[in-house]
């Protein structure tokens, strides 16, 4: 049961405590004037000050407790609130009486959140801290924080009780605000460059837009079932065929596929279509988007991720039949053999599906053989038409679409493409899926007739993009799990006979 440990229960006897002084432990208000980061920022000429203070200034802050040295007459603690950590000098003197023997020393702890008024100072170890003249609970924390050198060692833990790591890494907090600044950026920079920003439904009577499987949900009112999107692509190019000529949306997507270190069931995405342009223009602008990420967020060109540098000042164009031996090493006479494909898998001991079409096996060569040595910013263009089913082909080339991915440290990033905008084109490939479908493919596109009539009223020549905003930020930030990037991702239920650490009580 909650709150049966004994330290929770010596807590909860210390906020009761609180209540017969007369002093709230979750208090309704707070004076709080500043943050700790604009504290340290206008408080900084001290340090070439004489006197190290100025007691004519006068601050009130408010965050957590993270540290707490008592030392007789006179204590030392640390609070922090989201823009950083600040040494607060607290003595019984300037205190009212009894404060602080009775109410700061036995009832105040570390996780409490506390709000501290006084002036600014440098101590004599040169750290900017505020001297108080007054302390108020704010908050009682009545579950202890973890040991502090120690932390939160089960990962697990730190993905089930995300409040928790933030409140014990600094780094993770950092992450986040990282991710929040990207996708602020983001829309900054398409509206700056004339896109409108839309909403589309989030519950598609057909899963649409991409080859993935669908949850699938229950509309009571009208009795049917919906899908969860796997992609919005449809619905925004339904705007272009209505007269929108640049739209874009941030939003979730959802796949009922499986879980690792790049995937999770619901993940979030920028997608967005430009009219009159192709897929060579989206190349320009991704360049560009990077560009401004950036300048804006301060990063240097030059990345660490794991083991690799990721050099952003190097994009690179190739296309993906042409990737397989400059890049994958496969023999470059049997990349257009699909004959040759299957035995060359087999020679390597890998999976070879005879059932499978040219397109697909090269597709399998690639994510094989190519995907993890593309580094630095690579653009793949050229896919077979038979794993782009929404692409445009190649004028020159109609066995080819006029396609790219981008993969940065060995991960696609992007997808985008000259939009398929001939109806009769984009019936037959949906009638190709359909027939994929029916042999086993439960992955293949549905027919979404619609979408084909949308077509028929004509669209504009349209290049479209998807970015994975996930992912981007695992590479920004040099995490290895998306996770780590998403602030509550799917996990596992706890059974009731297991704690929280995972393991059998």
């Amino acid at each position: 049961m909650a709150f049966e440990n004994q330290y929770v229960q010596q807590r909860i006897e210390k906020a009761e405590a609180l209540r017969a002084l007369g002093l709230d432990p979750y208090a309704n208000h707070s004076e709080r004037n500043t943050t700790i980061d604009k504290f340290h920022n206008v408080n900084s000429d001290l340090f070439q000050k004489e006197e190290k203070r100025d007691e004519h200034r006068h601050y009130t802050v408010a965050g957590r407790i993270k540290l707490y040295r008592l030392m007789g007459k006179a204590s030392f603690v640390k609070i922090e609130d989201e823009s950083g950590m600040l040494q607060i000098y607290v003595a019984r003197d300037n205190l009212p009486e009894n404060f602080y023997n009775d109410v700061f020393k036995k009832l105040i702890e570390v996780g409490d959140i506390i709000e501290v008024s006084g002036y600014p100072f440098v101590t004599q170890h040169g750290e900017l801290s505020l001297h108080a003249d007054s302390l108020k609970i704010l908050t009682k924390a009545i579950s202890p924080l973890p040991e502090k050198f120690h932390g939160i060692q089960d990962k697990e833990m730190r993905y089930r009780q995300r409040y928790l790591d933030l409140i014990m890494n600094s780094e993770v907090l950092k992450t986040f605000h990282i991710r929040s600044k990207v996708i602020s950026l983001t829309r900054r920079f398409f509206e700056e460059k004339g896109f409108l920003e839309v909403e589309t439904p989030m519950m598609h009577p057909i899963a649409g837009g991409a080859n993935a499987k669908p949850f699938v949900t229950h509309h009571n009112a009208l009795g049917i079932d919906r899908y969860l999107r796997i992609a919005p692509e449809l619905y925004l190019k339904r705007l272009i065929v209505g007269g929108f000529e640049a739209v874009f949306e941030i939003n979730r997507n959802f796949r009922n596929e499986g879980m690792d270190a790049t995937h999770n069931p619901e993940f979030t995405s920028i997608e967005f279509y430009w009219a009159f342009k192709t897929y060579k223009d989206l190349i320009e602008i991704t360049k560009e988007y990077f560009e401004y990420l950036f300048d804006h967020l301060d990063l240097p060109k030059r990345l660490p991720y794991g083991e690799l540098e990721v050099d952003f000042d190097q994009f690179t164009e190739i296309e993906l039949v042409k990737s397989l031996s400059v890049i994958g090493g496969v023999p470059e006479a049997i990349v257009n053999d699909k004959e040759a494909i299957l035995a060359f898998l087999r020679s390597k001991n890998l999976e070879a599906n005879g059932a499978m079409n040219l397109g697909q096996l090269q597709g399998e060569l690639f994510d094989e053989f190519v995907e993890e040595k593309l580094i630095n910013p690579t653009f793949i263009t050229h896919y077979p038409v038979e794993i782009s089913p929404l692409a445009r082909r190649n004028d020159e080339r109609p066995e080819l679409t006029d396609r790219f991915e981008l993969f940065i440290a060995g991960r696609e990033i992007a997808n985008a493409f000259s939009e398929l905008n001939d109806p009769i084109d984009q019936l037959q490939r949906f009638e190709g899926q359909m027939a994929a479908k029916d042999s086993g493919d439960d992955e293949a596109h549905e027919m979404d007739e619609d979408f084909v009539t949308a077509l028929s009223y004509g669209m504009a020549p349209t290049a479209g993009q998807g970015i994975g905003i996930d992912r981007l930020v695992m590479m920004l930030t040099n995490q290895h799990s998306i996770r780590d990037v998403l602030l509550f991702p799917a996990m596992k239920p706890i059974h009731h006979n297991q704690n929280h650490q995972g393991e059998e009580e």
